[in-house]
């Protein structure tokens, strides 16, 4: 089963609903690109690439619902349309890739007409799912190279097949490792607030048959440094042009803790989640979430915090390219200097 998938019949955009996991799997209809937002925003969807495909289906959708005669007329509900999805949430590029090529395949089919144009999208759209599966599953080959027999890896976050159209970056990776006889056990940290660790990334590895444990946050220093881990696998929602980090909250501080004990530390990415443009994570959009998601965490049926209390919830931080060991690709795995192995390989992604 797809994270997300096309319903032509609907049409509509169809997703598991994340918010109910693990205790239920929903599969849940998006009938519009309202809904398709709300999804992205609300994290029903989440992961950079899931959040790529949600969107590059929900302009598609778009594209269908128009109700314009023109290719004039629906390039401009396209454009009001992509306006609202990118808005949904700021930090991952993914999102925002993904909508420019789906306009660009629009603006490419004006002058053949509006129904061409909604076609295209469409099949533009199944194409980008298509091709993340692929991804995926090339990222996985490659970086179970660096996962030996017997290790044990610690995971940040969910970077599955929930996190991606199918597959996987990071936990593929694992994925991979297992599906090749090799024994791989691993540490799930909770990745508070909002428990992606302990809620998916668990779920999956329950559904794969690989062995776990989930831990809290704030016990991966002890694991590293009592020489527990072998190796610390992320994802990434954004990779500056100089190897700078956005990924979710927690991962600069794991980095930090891997680099002091010499655990390698490695970000494994579609080359779509590097952002060319930006020199540095400095530039990088941080979304900053409802302090409800930190205070509304309940303790024997009572809330944590004293009433009145205030909150901070960034949803991510920014991990230097100083700690990160190598990123793994589908183009292979990158070693610094990082502004010339990122381009390298965005570029040679480009020509296949």
């Amino acid at each position: 089963m797809r994270t997300i998938s096309w319903d032509s019949k609907t049409p509509a955009v169809r997703i598991i609903d994340q918010r109910r996991l693990p205790a239920d799997l929903v599969i849940i209809d998006l009938h519009n690109p309202q809904e398709v937002a709300a999804s992205i925003r609300q994290m029903a969807v989440r992961g950079a690439p899931a959040i790529g495909a949600t969107a590059a289906f929900g302009l598609a959708l778009a594209g269908q619902l128009s109700t314009a005669g023109s290719a004039q007329g629906l390039w401009d509900d396209l454009e009001a349309a992509a306006t609202l999805l990118r808005d949904a949430r700021p930090t991952a590029t993914n999102l925002g890739w993904a909508l420019d090529r789906l306009l660009q395949t629009a603006h490419d089919s004006l002058e053949k007409g509006p129904q061409t144009m909604r076609r295209r999208l469409v099949e533009e759209a199944q194409k980008l799912a298509d091709e993340d599966v692929e991804v995926n599953r090339r990222i996985g080959q490659h970086g179970a190279d660096l996962i030996n027999d017997g290790a044990t890896v610690l995971h940040h976050c969910n970077t599955g097949a929930l996190a991606t159209v199918d597959y996987g970056t990071a936990l593929g990776v694992i994925r991979t490792a297992h599906d090749q006889g090799k024994r791989v056990h691993v540490l799930v940290d909770e990745t508070r607030p909002r428990l992606q660790g302990a809620r998916l990334t668990a779920w999956e590895l329950d559904q794969y048959g690989i062995s776990y444990e989930i831990i809290t946050d704030n016990a991966a220093g002890y694991f590293l440094h009592s020489g527990q881990v072998a190796t610390v696998l992320v994802g990434a929602d954004r990779v500056a042009s100089n190897g700078d980090v956005a990924n979710k909250i927690g991962t600069y501080m794991l980095a930090l803790a891997s680099n002091d004990n010499d655990v390698p530390f490695y970000c494994a990415v579609p080359t779509s989640t590097i952002d060319l443009s930006l020199p540095s994570g400095e530039t990088i959009p941080i979304e900053e979430r409802d302090p409800a998601e930190v205070l509304d965490l309940q303790r024997q049926g009572q809330p944590i915090a004293p009433d009145g209390s205030r909150a901070r919830n960034p949803a991510f931080d920014i991990t230097p390219s100083r700690l990160i060991t190598a990123f793994i690709t589908e183009i292979g795995v990158l070693h610094p200097p990082y502004p010339t192995s990122l381009s390298r390989a965005v570029k040679e992604a480009q020509r296949t």
